[in-house]
């Protein structure tokens, strides 16, 4: 049996507009103790090119590159059971609680997926918290995806600058 996992608290600033959400952290991510800590996931280097910024080496620094851009991020799920890092591994999914989120950041407009299982997740849990707002399902950041990474920039960069 695969142990369950926890996920981490949001980024919530309170001016965000864009909400960011992925599935659950990757393994690398969760000894890390922060979002998208693999090496090879193109998550902080994709907001980094699109907001013309310096790559941020740390947690502070994500932290403020998401708060300089109005930008929350999360996770669909608070825990589930997993081996390994891979989304398709899922199992006994508990959705985090979205309406304390939304209450919070009342300025949320627009929701983007980090990949197809965060929105499938989404979508399957949440869906009425994307009523009154814009959302996409972008191509996952993570290595695993291999659409080519100029291509999942142009997309990124589409949906975080309209």
């Amino acid at each position: 049996m695969a142990a369950r996992i926890i996920a981490f608290p949001p980024v919530a600033p309170p001016n965000a507009r864009i909400l960011i959400l992925g599935s659950m952290p990757s393994v690398e991510s969760l000894n890390q103790g922060f979002y998208y800590a693999h090496p090879r996931n193109a998550f902080w280097r994709v907001l980094a090119e699109v907001f013309g910024a310096p790559l941020p080496a740390d947690v502070p620094g994500k932290i403020m590159l998401l708060e300089r851009h109005g930008l929350a991020l999360w996770d669909v799920l608070k825990s589930c059971e997993r081996e390994g890092s891979l989304d398709s591994a899922i199992r006994e999914p508990a959705v985090n609680d979205f309406s304390g989120l939304f209450e919070r950041c009342p300025q949320i407009n627009r929701v983007l997926f980090n990949g197809g299982t965060a929105h499938r997740l989404f979508m399957k849990h949440g869906a009425s918290y994307l009523a009154g707002r814009e959302w996409a399902r972008l191509p996952s950041t993570s290595p695993a995806y291999t659409l080519a990474y100029e291509r999942k920039l142009a997309l990124w960069r589409d949906a975080l600058t309209r």
